[in-house]
């Protein structure tokens, strides 16, 4: 299944597309139809009213989930070009509710920043809760998957060892448009081509199985020590080919298109805006 979280002319809403469209669910978003242990068959469910996608606003997937957990440096070409070590675990930093916005919105240039970079990422969305989730169970805590840019304001990543100001920036997070359930993806979405162009130049393309921390050992380290709830989103890492590697660098403008793409999963479409006033 495609399920999304939408905004339409009566509001918002948990769907599935189908055939004829949006088939609206009667959960808020997806966050409120995960909460139920059986989210799976009431979002097979038949009836309803159908909304075009032409007319559906995409929200995050999951727009208030309780945790945004993201993974650096989980590819060894992208540790490569950042003249970094290899990490002994995985390094983990999280974002806020308010970084995240709609796979085809606009994103804001910072307006204490002209460093904005780019970050395709895979997303993990959690169905099934737990603590101390084992490795070789970690995949049937798995929702789905969705596609993720981790747009990066790289100076004010660097002003601490700890990335949180520059990772955290509100509405810098797109997430979506679907979450492709687990069963329509290979086991841990592993080998899928992962990517990103602006204005058309392809900028970063790679694969899923170069992940250095692959997410069944992902759930395990983050469930030791918190539990993971239904709908909790984890971003797993970004490739090479980062704006900021490059020499000399290159970071996103007003007026650009960046597209982002995780095969099979989908893709999202983001015009980059002046800054908020």
């Amino acid at each position: 299944m495609r399920l999304a979280s939408i905004a339409y002319a009566g509001g918002e809403a948990a769907a599935r597309l189908t055939e004829a469209g949006l088939l609206l669910l009667p959960y808020r978003d997806l966050g409120e139809l995960l909460a139920h242990e059986d989210w799976r068959e009431l979002a097979a469910a038949e009836g309803g009213e159908v909304v075009a996608v032409a007319d559906a606003t995409f929200l995050p997937v999951v727009p208030r989930p309780d945790k945004i957990i993201c993974l650096g440096r989980n590819y060894a070409e992208h540790v490569a070009e950042t003249g970094s070590d290899l990490p002994q675990h995985p390094m983990l930093f999280t974002k806020f509710r308010a970084s995240l916005t709609g796979a085809y919105d606009e994103v804001a240039m910072p307006g204490a920043s002209d460093r904005l970079d780019w970050e395709a990422e895979l997303v993990v969305v959690i169905g099934t809760g737990g603590r101390d989730i084992a490795k070789a169970n970690a995949l049937s805590h798995v929702a789905g998957y969705a596609v993720s840019q981790d747009l990066s304001v790289r100076d004010w990543q660097r002003h601490t060892p700890q990335w949180l100001p520059g990772k955290a920036w509100e509405g810098l997070t797109p997430v979506g448009p679907y979450l492709v359930t687990d069963d329509e993806l290979p086991p841990g979405a592993v080998g899928l081509e992962i990517g990103c162009k602006v204005d058309g130049v392809v900028m970063q393309k790679s694969t899923t199985d170069k992940m250095i921390y692959d997410i069944p050992t992902v759930i395990e380290y983050v469930s030791t020590f918190i539990s993971l709830e239904p709908g909790d989103v984890i971003l797993t890492g970004t490739p090479d080919g980062v704006g900021n590697a490059r020499d000399p660098k290159i970071f996103l403008e007003p007026g650009q298109v960046l597209e982002t793409w995780v095969e099979r999963v989908g893709e999202m479409r983001n015009l980059v805006v002046e800054a908020a006033r």
